[in-house]
């Protein structure tokens, strides 16, 4: 009795055609690996991503996170931006409650002055994941809220409004985004500005907070930007959807570890991970985890991909996938740009 061929794509669905595909890289370190040689292997990366054909390649802030060595996102994107030609490079993002305005003013103009027309501004309102690591960064959670007052002062800097003069950040046209859920998207619709949004296991929410935002948006000027949603999605393809399922694991026992333990280690190899015994409140977060993200063979990730960006309306997708074998994260990028038709 002969089995069917299993269908594999001959060409992306016209809605992946002709969605733009972008990569986030936090620098995770791997087991066994030194923060240099994530940062490193982060450079590398971005030499590949920029080959494959990916329109953005964006950065990380974290701080004091032992499984992440991205700590400083406009220094880590200075050196992609100097290892790479064509591909754009950003943050995916710089934390504003962490700094002052003015500062990054400055820094992105100065990314943007050696690199011109290939630098993006991605802001996000987080703040560090301990009461240490706030109080070192002196950024309590109540810094949150000062987010829609901080960035309008930046984007001031860059129109020469601001309080002095920002050198050499005014008078440049650096794109900025929102990175934000829920409250931090109307941040976005409010000021007329691009929103990443992470796309999450309630499907649902998703789409009415992008829904929300589109209704919500709010033109910088007289005929000026549309809406412009960036749908940040942990997407991880192989040759089979088990194979997939593990690339993904040790990112997802990482969110685990963190959520049970209070820190995010570096990336276990898959076989590690299998052998332990999880306790009830890890398998819980585990299966969480994996929950919230894209895997499957060629076929199952063209159709999740496909239902996930017309129920949303993205007009790009941001790729984090991160495993421990870096041989098999390019693999997955490699296979996800062959689908989306880059």
């Amino acid at each position: 009795m002969s089995t069917a061929p299993v269908a594999v794509p001959v060409g992306p669905p016209a809605v992946l055609a002709r969605t733009r595909w972008s990569v986030l890289d936090r620098a995770q370190v791997r087991a066994g690996q030194t923060p240099a040689e994530a940062l490193r292997a982060t450079v590398d990366f971005a030499r590949e991503v920029e080959r494959l054909g990916y329109h953005r390649f964006w950065v990380a802030e974290h701080h004091a996170v032992p499984g992440v060595a991205g700590a400083a996102p406009t220094v880590l994107a200075a050196a992609v931006a100097a290892a790479t030609e064509r591909v754009r490079v950003g943050t995916g993002g710089v934390m504003l409650p962490n700094h002052r305005p003015l500062v990054v003013a400055e820094q992105f103009g100065v990314l943007a002055s050696l690199h011109p027309d290939r630098i993006d501004m991605g802001l996000g309102r987080s703040v560090g994941f301990t009461g240490a690591v706030r109080r070192a960064l002196g950024a309590e959670r109540e810094a949150m809220d000062g987010f829609a007052d901080q960035l309008a002062e930046l984007l001031d800097y860059f129109a020469g409004r601001g309080p002095v003069r920002a050198v050499p950040a005014q008078g440049l046209d650096v794109p900025a985004f929102v990175l934000a859920t829920g409250a931090g998207a109307d941040i976005a619709a409010d000021l007329g500005l691009p929103l990443v949004l992470g796309a999450s296991a309630d499907a649902a929410r998703t789409r009415a907070t992008a829904e929300r935002y589109r209704d919500r948006f709010t033109p910088r000027a007289p005929g000026g930007a549309r809406p412009y949603l960036v749908l940040a999605v942990n997407v991880a393809v192989a040759e089979t959807d088990e194979a997939a399922r593990r690339r993904q694991l040790p990112e997802a026992w990482a969110v685990a570890h963190s959520r049970t333990r209070g820190d995010f280690p570096p990336l276990q190899p898959p076989a590690a991970i299998a052998e332990r015994r999880p306790t009830e409140r890890e398998a819980r977060y585990l299966a969480e985890a994996l929950a919230g993200q894209v895997h499957g063979d060629e076929v199952t990730v063209v159709r999740q991909l496909t239902e996930l960006v017309t129920t949303t309306g993205a007009d790009e997708v941001l790729v984090t996938f991160a495993t421990h074998d870096p041989a098999e994260q390019l693999d997955s990028y490699r296979r996800l740009a062959r689908l989306a038709g880059l």
